[in-house]
């Protein structure tokens, strides 16, 4: 009984973190009417997709008890590839589809990296940060990649095209992708395998499962995630950037621990991780708006990471002792 309301208790930690934050920053500008107005929490959205979408795969990652840390530079690679087949006369669903499925072949070459040559995921992913950023760089000539108007530049705006969508296109996008993986983490045979296989590796591969087809499957259905990250990213900037996105992999595995997520493994959610994603963004927003530098920001989302972890630890250590 007593473990069963601590574990809700902690389900409910991250939307009360938020409403914290929200509140904290609300009272502190000393005008909560326009931190709270309809316009701020549209930029605040709009700001939140790209974390948003890549913590759904991070979330996968997470829960297989894995780690990502290429996710910045896979962003830039793919918005560069979109920005590119958009500038070159591709039609925008081609662009856009290109772009994903390259995020999708950086996340198999990566789980090819941990499961054939037995690479900790790492050092895998760090490795991938390397030569995914280069690639960005090599495709783009290092230097910036102009695109035409196209409905890809309104994925991400703050004011959405048409005043009945309320929102940006992608928040919806976001929302729905997140509904729809959240069904299959917690509803399907691939969703329990995932968690059998974060829990406890040698347990999951004692009981038929093929750890290394589902970690393939895992790490390229993240990239996909990455890749659409990208896509949301160069529609916020009308422009492909391979220098974009550096540090992002921070906030999007941030919002995945404070949604919940363990970095041992076995455990997250992908609303949870949505809730993060928002933490991470009503944080950056109220600093702005506070007039902080660039670096509190930064300091204060390294705390927030060590803490979030630190109570993880603490979680697990509670429920070893009962």
């Amino acid at each position: 009984m007593k473990r069963d309301l601590r574990q809700r208790v902690f389900r409910l930690g991250p939307f009360v973190g938020l409403v914290l934050v929200i509140v904290f920053f609300a009272v502190a500008s000393g005008a909560p009417e326009r931190y709270l107005s309809a316009h701020n929490l549209r930029v605040v959205l709009a700001q939140t997709v790209i974390v948003a979408v890549g913590a759904i795969g991070m979330t996968l990652v997470i829960v297989a008890g894995g780690i990502d840390l290429s996710v910045g530079s896979v962003i830039a690679l793919t918005g560069v590839v979109c920005a590119l087949g958009l500038r070159d006369g591709w039609s925008p669903v081609l662009a856009v589809l290109s772009a994903v499925a390259v995020g999708a072949l950086v996340g198999l070459v990566s789980a090819l990296a941990i499961t054939r040559l037995q690479v900790v995921p790492f050092i895998a992913t760090l490795g991938m940060l390397g030569i995914a950023r280069g690639a960005a760089k090599w495709l783009a000539h290092q230097s910036m990649v102009d695109t035409p108007a196209s409905w890809v530049n309104e994925l991400a705006v703050t004011v959405p095209p048409a005043p009945w969508m309320v929102f940006a296109p992608g928040v919806w996008i976001a929302l729905t992708l997140a509904l729809v993986m959240a069904f299959v983490l917690r509803r399907t045979v691939f969703g329990r395998r995932v968690f059998a296989l974060g829990s406890n590796e040698a347990a999951a591969r004692a009981c038929g499962i093929a750890v290394e087809r589902l970690k393939l499957a895992i790490y390229s259905v993240a990239g996909l995630f990455f890749g659409l990250a990208g896509v949301m990213q160069m529609s916020r900037l009308r422009q492909g950037d391979p220098t974009v996105a550096i540090g992002t992999e921070l906030d999007v595995i941030a919002a995945v621990v404070i949604g919940g997520g363990s970095l041992s493994g076995g455990e997250g959610s992908i609303m949870g991780s949505m809730i993060g994603a928002l933490v991470m963004a009503f944080l950056r927003n109220g600093s702005q708006q506070m007039g902080w530098p660039t670096y509190v920001q930064e300091i204060l989302i390294g705390v927030i990471i060590v803490a979030a972890v630190a109570v993880d630890r603490w979680r697990h250590v509670q429920g070893g002792d009962e």
